[in-house]
């Protein structure tokens, strides 16, 4: 039996990128969309194979009232950390796992994910694409390697709409590798007006913002004599869509118990 989403967000770039590639899928399905804004046009809410919602934002039970009854196995969120609040409030109420794949949630949104998954499944990532999660782990071996003789800088592009700078995954990087430090390094963002040399003890993280750049992540490890550079590059949004469609199979699978998961949980068991 086809596992049944709910697509919130459904009428931006990333959630029309997710509802094409479920359709591709012969194991789930978009029944409904919402979104807190009728799509640009009315062309695309017209063509697509599911019922769209239109709710004002902030308000669960707003959203809950327009679903009308609708029964739905799992919540994607691919929208904007406002909507937090009534995606996570609908999925405590229909006791539903969710995935959410938007970014620039701050301390407050990570506190009130972390209160909603004591009671429900909670997939949540700053990053989507598998690549960039692999990435992250082959970080964490190269930190543990060559902490002590290297200092590590971390460049990031994205296109000139991006509002977020540093990117949420470049942030997610960065925690891999200071997760695996212990949290002994300090974020740099920003050189210009300090004149001092380059600690040992920090990440310089550094943003670019040009032109239709999907998204581009180097962490460069510099020692004497040698650097090592891993990288990732997406050349379409689809690779997040993708990683979404693996995450929806994960946090639906039987028997999966409340608790904070994120796409590292999904690669380790690809």
């Amino acid at each position: 039996m086809a596992i049944k989403i709910l697509l919130n967000g459904c009428n931006g770039r990333m959630g029309h990128m997710f509802a094409k590639a479920a359709d591709r899928t012969s194991d789930m399905a978009v029944i409904a969309g919402s979104d807190i804004a009728v799509a640009a046009g009315s062309a695309y809410e017209a063509a697509v194979p599911f019922p769209v919602f239109i709710y004002e934002n902030g308000c669960s039970d707003d959203l809950y009232s327009k679903l009308g009854g609708v029964e739905f196995d799992v919540i994607v969120d691919f929208s904007h950390p406002s909507a937090l609040s009534t995606v996570l409030g609908l999925a405590v109420k229909c006791s539903a796992p969710v995935v959410l794949a938007t970014t620039g949630f701050n301390e407050g949104h990570h506190a009130e994910i972390s209160a909603a998954s004591e009671k429900i499944p909670v997939l949540q990532s700053a990053n989507m694409s598998l690549g960039i999660n692999l990435m992250s782990e082959l970080l964490r071996t190269a930190a543990a390697v060559l902490a002590d003789g290297f200092d590590i800088e971390i460049v990031e592009a994205h296109h000139n709409q991006k509002l977020d700078a540093p990117s949420g995954t470049a942030l997610l990087l960065a925690d891999a590798i200071n997760d695996e430090l212990s949290g002994s390094l300090e974020y740099v963002y920003d050189r210009h007006n300090v004149r001092a040399k380059r600690d040992k003890k920090e990440i310089g993280i550094h943003t670019i913002r040009g032109g239709t750049i999907v998204g581009e992540h180097k962490v460069i490890f510099a020692g004497n004599n040698e650097i090592l550079e891993i990288s990732h590059s997406a050349a379409s949004r689809e690779v997040f869509a993708e990683g979404a469609v693996r995450a929806v199979r994960f946090i639906t699978e039987k028997g999966r118990k409340p608790g904070r998961y994120s796409i590292r949980d999904v690669v380790r068991k690809t």
